[in-house]
């Protein structure tokens, strides 16, 4: 299979060579981003300006998609956006404070998918401003660590908040994150499968570290909206 690459503004570049899918888990053909801008912010005291609307669209076939993480402190949110958005890796990672916003545009298909991230603070004292970021989205990734099950617990408290106050259209995924870690693992990959299937979750493993499944998770959400859209198109 040809490697994905990434093409940013200025200049093109293959994915490092340790790009790779894990064996037993979905596999996605592969596709081109494009890096719009990120900007790196903490202690958000408003998000007025956030759109209402969970997804705009621009163009025939192009997507804005506004989409949030959420999950335990330490389960590796901003290592998969960095992962994602800058194709880096940081072993000591401070913790968000906040939250932290992204933009990376995605090729899917025949479409263009323009992700606004919003990488949420895993701390409990930050937990009353998670509504602020997840209203509106059209995408959630709920990450875990597979080496925690309190991570992991903490992931299933977040998917029944959203399906409580959450867009109900909302495209989830569930990220068991960490799977290089696999003699560390404490949460079985059938275990939380069996899980996201129960509660209608998209679920892959991923590692941030390794870049392990990363960019196919945010391709199979950008393709999960576009083919969203098209159907509501298709109905009007």
């Amino acid at each position: 299979m040809p490697r994905p690459f990434l093409l940013d503004l200025h200049s093109s570049f293959l994915l490092d060579s340790s790009f790779r899918l894990r064996p037993g888990l979905l596999s996605v053909p592969p596709f081109r981003a494009i890096p719009a801008r990120i900007q790196n912010r903490k202690d958000f005291g408003s998000v007025e300006a956030l759109s209402e609307s969970p997804m705009a669209t621009i163009g025939r076939n192009n997507l804005s998609a506004k989409l949030v993480l959420l999950g335990d402190m330490g389960a590796g949110k901003s290592s998969l956006v960095l992962r994602f958005v800058k194709g880096q890796f940081l072993e000591f990672q401070e913790s968000t404070i906040g939250a932290a916003f992204f933009s990376q545009t995605l090729a899917v298909s025949d479409a263009t998918v323009k992700f606004e991230i919003w990488d949420t603070a895993g701390q409990e004292r930050y937990h009353s401003l998670a509504p602020m970021y997840y209203r509106g989205a059209a995408a959630a990734i709920i990450v875990y660590d597979i080496t925690s099950t309190d991570s992991f617990e903490r992931a299933k408290k977040w998917v029944l908040e959203l399906q409580k106050q959450g867009n109900p259209n909302m495209v989830t995924a569930l990220a068991g994150n960490k799977c290089d870690l696999e003699d560390k693992r404490k949460v079985t990959t059938e275990e939380a499968r069996t899980y996201a299937e129960e509660n209608g979750l998209f679920f892959m493993e991923t590692s941030a570290k390794t870049a392990i499944n990363v960019n196919d998770l945010f391709y199979e959400i950008g393709n999960s909206l576009r083919l969203l859209v098209t159907a509501v198109e298709n109905s009007d």
